[in-house]
């Protein structure tokens, strides 16, 4: 049985991979909406982002990663 459970292990792993995939995928076009609907101003809101302390950077991105871990378990 030990080529059953590498199958089986393989075809889970691939199927990770591919998730992952499209995920990223989502990912760049959902990142490519407003650059793509507003680019003036999405200009103006990366200086904005780009004259923020580091504090405030890692505070945003925490909260981000908190929130969408969140959302992910209440999807789920």
């Amino acid at each position: 049985m030990p080529g059953f459970f590498a199958s089986v292990a393989s075809v889970c792993l691939d199927s990770m991979w591919q998730e992952i995939g499209i995920a990223l995928c989502l990912v760049l076009v959902l990142e490519g909406i407003l650059p793509f609907l507003y680019p003036a101003r999405w200009k103006d809101t990366v200086v904005q982002l780009a004259r923020l302390s580091d504090r405030h950077l890692r505070l945003i991105g925490l909260a981000s990663m908190l929130l969408g871990t969140a959302a992910l378990y209440w999807l789920h």
